[in-house]
């Protein structure tokens, strides 16, 4: 099985195929001042009490601070809405930008389920969790029940080898790829990193490539934590190593399909 397979198969108690619909629970919801008002108009129609206030991040992020009296009454909803289900310990405003803030918060770990009112929420697959993105109404039931349903993507394995020259950043290496797969390529599946030039690249490459996987159209982007990650996490949560739960592809692991990349 890949990254991908396991942690979904963790969170649904047993083995899962590309494919197949699962409903599972989930770690983090995230959203953001544009993006919650939507989900919170949605919430209350079919709930009184969000499944879990600690397992909820809103970041104010897109306009901070409020650049117009819309933004404002926006901000407002969300302010209302989080003292009301009391989401205090993860509301996060003027801190940078929430794909950023998350991981830099602690928020995310491996083997998390995480999803997001932002297509960028994939950006947490470089921690080497299951993350995506979704829309403010299915973002409104996981806050109601603390569960989604997903089909199991199949995944494409990008093996990235070479060196970096000093003038080609990670940011140039994704678009080389998206380049070359095309822009819905990878629709709904894994778009899985791996090879020499990822496992040494340090935490905001990372995060830059797994960033990007929508761009492909990916589902998730994801990558096994390399040391300088674990590190990264272990710092943020105060976890040891021994306390996350680290998921690897299998060698013989089944993939959609195999591309690779020589950035020399």
């Amino acid at each position: 099985m890949n990254i991908t397979e396991k942690i979904l198969s963790s969170k649904a108690g047993h083995e899962v195929t590309p494919g197949e619909i699962i409903e599972i629970p989930v770690d983090l919801a995230m959203s953001h001042d544009g993006t919650s008002p939507p989900a919170i108009k949605t919430f209350e129609k079919v709930a009184d009490k969000v499944w879990d206030p600690e397992k909820i991040a809103i970041i104010f992020d897109h306009n901070i601070p409020a650049n117009t009296i819309g933004s404002a009454e926006f901000q407002k909803v969300c302010r209302d809405f989080i003292k009301t289900q009391n989401i205090t310990k993860n509301f996060i405003h003027g801190e940078g930008i929430c794909h950023q803030v998350v991981p830099e918060m602690g928020l995310v770990e491996p083997g998390m389920v995480v999803v997001g009112a932002d297509s960028h929420t994939c950006t947490y697959g470089a921690f080497g969790a299951f993350s995506t993105g979704m829309g403010a109404t299915d973002l409104a039931m996981v806050w109601a029940t603390g569960k989604t349903w997903f089909m199991v993507p199949e995944a494409i394995k990008m093996e990235v080898t070479g060196e970096l020259n000093e003038y080609i950043a990670p940011k140039d290496i994704i678009l080389n790829i998206i380049g070359e797969i095309g822009i819905a390529g990878a629709t709904y599946k894994t778009a899985e990193f791996c090879g020499p030039a990822i496992e040494s690249m340090g935490v905001e490459g990372r995060a830059t490539m797994c960033n990007m996987a929508i761009e492909m159209g990916a589902k998730n982007g994801i990558m096994e934590p390399n040391k300088e990650v674990i590190d990264y996490v272990c710092k943020r949560t105060s976890k040891k190593e021994s306390e996350l739960t680290i998921y690897k592809s299998d060698d013989d692991a089944t993939y959609e399909k195999e591309m690779q990349f020589d950035i020399t």
